[in-house]
């Protein structure tokens, strides 16, 4: 008789994967994976060791250092045609970045969660790199998954804030009350500011991306230092990312 998979085991393998693909390139201890995944060392080594019979895994023999395995290689393979839209954005992020001399990014929504994509910088020298290939932010978290979550059912947010709270992480801006703020000057607007609440001087803008079923998956972004969005400029610049957002969203629903 088959073992029932306990729903436990899975989210923390979930957490484990999330956490070794959040971690730089050189991979990340068992230590660090377990602290970022919210388990007790013991219990992550064992999951990782079982992962890494599973080749989802990979353990430097050197270095003791985890990063993701070559399965997970063959299975994104097989996925990205289905999920990857990152060759259909790519000259939108040029674009984007040529436009306006800004770094353009593009996110995906997982969940509660962002995931940074694809990006392309901006010739202006001074730069904000607060966002990164691979960074996961909570929704309501950087312009990206403010966006996204602006753009939900009145239901889901009212599900999503019940679920989650940010202060503790990402500061007193991000309480409930703040965040609905700034879903309402979203809405009003149709793309979203982040002011400097991650990072201090560090703003984004974005624009959300829908797919078939008329839902906000993706996000395009800019992001930059302070100085380079001023209110007169801020309406140009969103003007700017909605476009390029619908250009991205008609281009999906013809499926080039």
């Amino acid at each position: 008789m088959d073992e029932p998979v306990k729903p436990q085991v899975i989210r923390r393998v979930g957490a484990l994967l999330r956490a070794i693909a959040a971690a730089p390139t050189a991979g990340a201890s068992t230590s660090d994976v377990a602290r970022a995944a919210g388990l007790a060392r013991p219990t992550a080594h064992r999951l990782l060791s079982s992962l890494a019979e599973e080749g989802l895994v990979d353990r430097d023999q050197k270095s003791g250092l985890w990063s993701l395995g070559p399965e997970l290689y063959l299975l994104g393979s097989q996925a990205a045609g289905r999920y990857d839209i990152t060759d259909l954005a790519r000259d939108i992020l040029r674009d984007l970045a040529r436009e306006t001399g800004e770094s353009a990014f593009l996110s995906a929504r997982r969940g509660d969660e962002t995931v940074c994509v694809a990006s392309e910088e901006g010739s202006f020298p001074l730069r904000s790199h607060v966002l990164h290939i691979g960074i996961r932010l909570p929704l309501g978290v950087a312009s990206a998954g403010l966006v996204i979550l602006s753009h939900l059912p009145d239901r889901e947010i009212d599900e999503y804030l019940g679920r989650h709270e940010l202060t503790a992480a990402w500061g007193s801006e991000h309480s409930t009350d703040g965040i609905r703020e700034r879903i309402d000057a979203t809405r009003l607007t149709g793309y979203c500011v982040n002011p400097g609440l991650l990072v201090e001087g560090s703003w984004g803008m974005g624009a959300a991306v829908f797919d078939a079923a008329d839902q906000p998956a993706w996000a395009l972004s800019l992001t930059g230092v302070e100085s380079r969005f001023p209110e007169t400029r801020r309406h140009e610049l969103g003007e700017l990312l909605l476009r390029q957002a619908h250009r991205l969203t008609q281009r999906l629903r013809r499926g080039r």
